[in-house]
């Protein structure tokens, strides 16, 4: 199938219509996701990522994955509730709560957030990390987010990107951490231009010629992979697609107008079975980005991926008890911050020039008044204590 065919989503219209009603839903919905954050953000992470990092990075993570857990569960309840989006599972079946390192295609803007319907149902969505554009971090309110749950910003310079990569991934080898360590070998998002520059450069270099993914780029994904292998169980190779190969975009999904199905294929890799060397575990990468430029081309075909059906539907009872929750501690928080005490305000301002700071410069403190868990006599603590 010609490439033009497998883009032919840009001229397809929405799946559902931009109506009033969406509009103002869509905004009803962006405001309580922006105020949550803002509030969740201001009145927690000095807390969780600051004033308990001194004593401990361990329960730091495990507070700051807790707290803003919640407030990502907001997100598959508006994928998967409000929207009425159908996240179909296929592929392999995962045991929750593992180690991984995880990586996925690139198709469109969103592709990271909707892996957070399957880290929700795997117990996992506070612990997802990835490593994303580093303009993305100067974002008002979710740059702030994303530091706290510690992304790891790229600038897309290997020179630059690499030291940062192995400087941050090293502090994630505590086994006892949850970790889901989430990258794009492909660099960015999928575009027909893109694809044609990728393939000009396989045909020059000797290199597979892919039609549904750009060739991954290894450099990055072995870093990772280096520095974490004795701690991970398993690395999973997601790969997404879309209904009509429909891709949608932010403000779709805030809407509600695209898409009408997310397919999710998941295969898990024991990592003992992948090369150590980085001369074979690259080339394992390009062979498992070959499979899954395959895998893209028998979905546009079939319109499915095999093996459906691994996973179930969200709770919409647990959904709307969490969406209950976050909404009402916003509401309390936002009181004591307009009716309150002048000290709310002053820590509010305070919340606010810290969290631009640290995510500006991607600073975070170091356990000093207690116990360091990457050192193995806190590891050793941490699994006496579990």
């Amino acid at each position: 199938m010609e490439l033009s065919q497998d883009l032919a989503s840009e001229n397809k219209s929405k799946h559902f219509p931009l109506t009033p009603f969406r509009i103002i839903r869509g905004v009803i919905c962006l405001a309580i996701l922006l105020s949550t954050a803002f509030i969740c953000l201001i009145y927690f992470a000095p807390v969780a990522s600051v004033l308990l990092r001194f004593f401990s990075t361990h329960y730091s993570r495990k507070v700051v994955a807790f707290l803003f857990g919640l407030w990502l569960g907001l997100w598959p309840f508006l994928f998967e509730k409000i929207n009425e989006t159908k996240v179909i599972f296929s592929g392999q079946h995962v045991p929750p709560r593992e180690r991984v390192l995880l990586m996925a295609n690139h198709r469109t803007e969103v592709d990271w957030m909707y892996l957070w319907d399957l880290a929700l149902r795997k117990g996992c969505l506070g612990h997802i990390k990835y490593l994303l554009k580093k303009s993305l971090m100067k974002l008002p309110v979710f740059g702030w987010g994303f530091h706290v749950l510690e992304f790891i910003p790229l600038e897309r310079k290997l020179e630059v990107d690499e030291p940062v990569i192995r400087q941050m991934v090293s502090t994630f080898t505590n086994p006892q951490d949850p970790l889901w360590l989430t990258l794009f070998p492909e660099g960015t998002d999928f575009t027909e231009q893109k694809c044609k520059s990728s393939q000009e450069f396989a045909t020059k270099n000797g290199l597979p010629v892919l039609k549904n993914v750009l060739l991954p780029k290894t450099k990055g994904f072995y870093a990772c992979l280096e520095i974490l292998r004795s701690s991970l169980d398993a690395v999973y190779d997601v790969t997404i697609a879309y209904k009509n190969i429909q891709c949608p975009t932010l403000l779709d999904n805030v809407f509600g107008v695209d898409p009408s199905e997310v397919h999710i294929h998941i295969r898990r890799i024991p990592i003992e079975e992948i090369p150590a060397s980085e001369r074979e575990a690259s080339a394992w990468l390009m062979d498992t980005f070959q499979l899954k430029d395959q895998l893209l081309s028998n979905f546009i075909v079939n319109g499915h991926f095999p093996n459906e059906g691994t996973d179930e539907e969200l709770s919409t009872a647990k959904c709307l008890v969490n969406v209950t929750l976050v909404i009402a501690v916003t509401g309390i928080f936002t009181f004591f911050t307009f009716y309150s005490f002048i000290w709310f305000k002053i820590y509010v301002g305070l919340s606010c020039v810290y969290l631009t700071f640290a995510a500006y410069f991607n600073y975070r403190p170091q356990p000093t008044l207690g116990c360091n868990n990457e050192m193995p006599w806190c590891r050793k603590s941490s699994q006496n204590e579990k």
